[in-house]
């Protein structure tokens, strides 16, 4: 598929309110034009909580089903990440790719955001994940994974890095300047969405959700601290032009990551 349409929700978030935040989703999807992918932010039933033993929930629970409805109603992926809760018993913080057709696939966030306490709480995913889809690779990531670079790093031919946050407004400058050094390094597509609003612990977070060329050049920004749907098309061929001209992967470092 030589294009791919991406849309993303910039919303606020009601705090641990699983079905208030899934009947707001709903009213965008609403006004939704055709597209392939639709990606939510971090945690997105509940804003990010520390209280896992509340909201978890498994693969068969009930925003699952919710996701799956909503995928085949939109006949697109949608995708974003929840509180899950592993059949060993831990908590993950875990972002969901469902398929119109029934596929679903997930990413265990790696990297978990110690100065909140998410150690204390959840359960560090071990695996990168990358997802094919319509001719195209997807590479998911979650919030701090974005400050890890050997992480992301694009020794997996993927064509697209998702990143998925609720990150705070105090730090949105360095969300702007990683998220640009991660597309310019890998020579990939690189969106990130991110939630607005204050959240139940008083930290506010200003979105600037926004999707960037393998250069590093903004293709569409979201506007700070305003809700919305957004969608844009990326090229495939002009992916590969640029990867063709400036031909830095071919020179890329090799390395094998530790548990």
């Amino acid at each position: 598929m030589e294009e791919l349409r991406i849309s993303w929700i910039q919303t606020s978030l009601a705090w641990l309110d699983v079905e208030a935040n899934k009947e707001s989703f709903e009213k965008y999807f609403s006004d939704l034009a055709e597209t392939d992918i639709v990606v939510l932010p971090e945690m997105f039933t509940t804003g990010f909580s520390m209280v896992p033993h509340r909201f978890a929930e498994s693969m068969n629970g009930d925003t699952v089903a919710w996701m799956q409805a909503q995928s085949k109603r939109l006949n697109a992926v949608l995708t974003g990440s929840i509180i899950c809760k592993t059949d060993d018993g831990n908590h993950v913080n875990r972002l969901l790719w469902v398929e119109p057709g029934g596929v679903i696939q997930h990413y265990d966030k790696r990297h978990l955001f110690s100065f909140a306490g998410e150690d204390r709480y959840y359960t560090a995913g071990k695996e990168r994940v990358c997802i094919e889809y319509k001719g195209w690779r997807i590479f998911p990531q979650i919030c701090f994974d974005l400050r890890f670079p050997v992480w992301s790093r694009n020794d997996m031919n993927y064509d697209v890095a998702i990143y998925v946050a609720n990150w705070p407004e105090r730090r949105a400058y360095p969300w702007k300047q990683l998220l640009k050094a991660r597309a310019i390094e890998n020579q990939a597509y690189v969106l990130g969405v991110n939630r607005v609003g204050e959240d139940g612990n008083g930290i506010n977070h200003s979105g600037d959700s926004v999707l960037l060329d393998a250069l590093g050049e903004e293709i569409l920004v979201s506007p700070p601290n305003e809700q919305g749907s957004f969608t844009a098309t990326l090229s495939k061929q002009s992916l590969m032009a640029i990867r063709e001209k400036f031909r830095f992967l071919d020179e890329r470092d090799h390395f094998t990551l530790l548990p």
